[in-house]
């Protein structure tokens, strides 16, 4: 599996993003309400995106199956379409993020039990751990 390093961000990969990311947060963050969800969407996609570092794995067809992003000495966000679940894309992601970037950090909304119990499982440094919404915890 290739991960891809998002160089430019035009508004095709934007869109595309932005429907992993509400895809993925409609089937694990259930604490989240439609106006929550809807009030995040064009942050998320014109600040929060632009704001970090953003990798990509890509399905067979080509289209994004999962990202990450990162900030200097962070993972921000991780997240996976809900079909492309186990496949192996997040331990993927968090590999390359220790290995290849450094990253030993992650900030983790402990109401989003999946997340919260996959970084368990992997092992991660915690930082955080807050019952605070997605402008400040991307999980």
């Amino acid at each position: 599996m290739e991960i891809e390093k998002l160089q430019s961000l035009s508004d095709e990969i934007l869109d595309e993003l932005l429907i992993v990311w509400e895809k993925s947060v409609r089937s694990s963050h259930h604490f989240l309400k439609e106006e929550d969800i809807e009030y995040f969407k064009p942050l998320i996609r014109n600040q929060y995106f632009p704001a970090v570092k953003l990798f990509a794995i890509r399905n067979e067809n080509g289209r994004i199956a999962a990202f990450m992003g990162l900030s200097d000495d962070m993972l921000e966000m991780l997240f996976v379409l809900p079909e492309e679940q186990g496949h192996g894309y997040g331990k993927a992601f968090v590999d390359y993020a220790i290995d290849k970037c450094n990253i030993y950090k992650v900030d983790v909304n402990e109401d989003n039990e999946q997340a919260y119990k996959f970084y368990l499982h992997m092992v991660y440094n915690w930082v955080f751990m807050q019952k605070i919404y997605l402008p400040d915890c991307f999980s």
